[in-house]
């Protein structure tokens, strides 16, 4: 056993280095490195649009069995490659990628099944020029995503699952879809309670953008959504459209992803239909969103967005 006197000796040397240490001018650690450039799909022009810097169309590709409207449909790789290909052809200017359904209810998927559903694609997409996201709340799988050619980060969660996503964000440069979120899918509607709406979303979403840029990411790597139904019921869903300007007024790009969500039933359709019957007032949301200047719109089928959009360019054009 150690004597007292030996104990006592050491502990005044700890406290000895201690007070020299406080005592020592502060060192900080600064990174040379320059920072990772922000994917131009983020922060400049679409290609090949008469409006430079339009609405961008993100198409969506779930890669999984389970999605509402679409799910089991692509899950094989040749079968999302091709869709995805349809995607592009018919007027989408991204594709967005995801392994892991957030429809109400869904329970969260293991992340090797994730990644084996989505790094394929998403490989091969890039290959042949594609812009492509990675819809993903796991940092490992939107690092290896990045890796293998995609440029945005495209999370539910505005990385609040998983503690790794802003380091993987800040590090590769990647342009980051910070989505207003209240809980994982299987019991956000527990969080759907608002005294007003926009105001609330605001602030989170304000709150969270301030947070992971004090964690490192950069505030023009940073697209926001306002969640529309996640932990939103339905009249909800139309405050936070009607409310965009309050959502704009952050100073950041803004996404729209209403596509075929069930708020959208039996508004332009019958109601019960199926969710593709939604894909019209998706169109129409989607043109109300470019006018108020939306960055982009998340749309399952490109086709009647894309046609909305170019009508629109066209009108505008012939203003100038």
């Amino acid at each position: 056993m150690t004597d007292l006197p030996t104990r006592r000796s050491r502990r005044l040397a700890e406290v000895s280095r201690a007070r020299e240490a406080a005592a020592a001018p502060a060192t900080v650690a600064i990174d040379l490195r320059a920072p990772a450039p922000v994917p131009e799909i983020v922060t400049g022009r679409r290609r090949g649009r008469s409006t430079p810097e339009g609405t961008r169309v993100m198409g969506i590709l779930n890669v999984t069995p389970d999605s509402f409207s679409d799910g089991g449909l692509h899950l094989a790789v040749d079968a999302a490659l091709d869709h995805a290909r349809h995607l592009v052809a018919t007027g989408a200017d991204l594709v967005d990628v995801g392994g892991e359904s957030t429809r109400p209810g869904a329970e969260r998927v293991p992340v090797d099944v994730e990644q084996q559903r989505v790094l394929p694609v998403v490989q091969q997409l890039a290959s042949e020029g594609i812009a492509v996201s990675v819809d993903t709340m796991n940092a490992s799988t939107a690092e290896r995503a990045v890796e293998l050619g995609a440029v945005i980060v495209n999370d539910v969660s505005g990385g609040l699952v998983d503690p790794d996503m802003s380091r993987v964000v800040a590090e590769t440069g990647a342009g980051f879809v910070v989505m207003h979120w209240r809980g994982h899918s299987d019991r956000m509607y527990r969080n759907a309670e608002y005294t007003h709406a926009v105001e609330e979303v605001r602030r989170e979403v304000e709150l969270r953008v301030a947070e992971l840029i004090v964690l490192g990411v950069r505030q023009e790597q940073v697209v926001i959504d306002p969640g529309l139904g996640f932990a939103k019921r339905g009249r909800q869903n139309w405050e936070i459209l009607a409310g965009y300007e309050r959502f704009a007024s952050i100073g950041l790009p803004v996404l729209v992803a209403a596509s075929r969500k069930r708020f959208l039933d039996g508004v332009g359709s019958t109601a019960g239909a199926p969710p593709a019957d939604r894909d019209l007032a998706t169109a129409a949301i989607s043109l109300l969103a470019a006018e108020r200047g939306a960055w982009g719109v998340r749309v399952h089928d490109p086709a009647p967005t894309r046609a909305v959009l170019d009508v629109w360019d066209a009108w505008r054009a012939a203003r100038s």
